[in-house]
């Protein structure tokens, strides 16, 4: 497994726009994963090389998580582990923190800066199907202006054929 690091705080340029191009032409692949106890397992469609987020909000700095986020329609809760999910919302409760009611970890949750997608715990996922990771600092303690600048709300969209 290849890992990439770019550990900064400023903003994206806009440069990562040409990056989200050629990530969306990369086939998918589909990644399984869950939780510790595996009562909660889901499937999703998604690239190979994924751009994870470490956010420094309260709650994921508090959980250490790093997440990649999908379009919502690639993730495939399966049968069953509804019954074990249980969920936290705070602050502006757009997020929809899921969590394992047996073992609670967080695999899986609706984040705030894309509510139409799924973010995925990256050590969630199960081995053999995550060929690189280009992790990127998202500042949740300073989200608004952050979110202003950032590209983190494309990750979400499917993303379109090209035109011929």
């Amino acid at each position: 497994m290849l890992w990439a690091v770019r550990s900064r705080w400023g903003y994206e340029s806009t440069s990562t726009l040409r990056e989200l191009s050629s990530m969306a032409s990369e086939a998918v692949v589909v990644h399984s994963g869950g939780c510790h106890c595996r009562r909660v397992r889901w499937q999703v469609e998604a690239p190979a090389s994924v751009v994870a987020w470490i956010c420094n909000c309260s709650d994921c700095s508090m959980r250490g998580n790093t997440h990649f986020v999908v379009p919502a329609a690639r993730f495939k809760l399966q049968a069953g582990a509804e019954e074990f999910i249980t969920t936290y919302t705070f602050g502006t409760h757009t997020a929809k923190h899921t969590f394992c009611k047996v073992c609670g970890i967080t695999s899986f949750y609706s984040p705030r800066s894309n509510p139409d997608g799924v973010a995925l715990t990256v050590a969630c996922v199960d081995p053999g199907t995550l060929e690189h990771v280009e992790y990127r600092k998202f500042d949740g303690r300073n989200w608004e202006d952050f979110f202003k600048h950032s590209d983190i709300s494309q990750f979400s969209k499917d993303k379109a054929e090209p035109t011929q």
